[in-house]
């Protein structure tokens, strides 16, 4: 059974960085192209980063490049995303989410991908 895991979340000062992780099992994660996501109360889910299933190619909301690196071990299963300088406007809920294509696209909604984690919360205070 496919299952996607995420981890890392927390609370933090703003200017600070956190790391999470996203564990693939049941998938054969080279194959999978991966996004992050997140929602803040009150607000619609959005695309933060995503990544090709061989992670030599990614792509940034405007709001998070620069700040922001999406990574990926396929050795490992795991999908990364480095958040640096962060600011309050950055807390929300962080789901990640694989698609089986070589690519994931800017444009690809929520419910478009298959397999979709349960969410880590990052809560950022000034």
């Amino acid at each position: 059974q496919a299952q996607l895991v995420e981890s890392g979340g927390g609370s933090v000062q703003a200017g600070g960085s956190l790391r999470l992780s996203c564990t693939a099992s049941g998938l054969s994660f080279n194959l999978i192209c991966m996004t992050w996501f997140r929602q803040a109360p009150g607000k619609e889910r959005q695309v933060v980063a995503t990544i090709d299933t061989s992670g030599s190619s990614t792509n940034y909301a405007d709001s998070v490049l620069g700040r922001f690196t999406i990574a990926r071990d396929n050795a490992k299963s795991t999908l990364y995303l480095q958040m640096d300088s962060l600011k309050p406007e950055d807390t929300a809920m962080y789901y990640c989410a694989a698609h089986p294509w070589s690519v994931c696209y800017m444009t690809w909604a929520w419910n478009h991908y298959p397999h979709r984690g349960q969410g880590t919360q990052v809560t950022v205070s000034s």
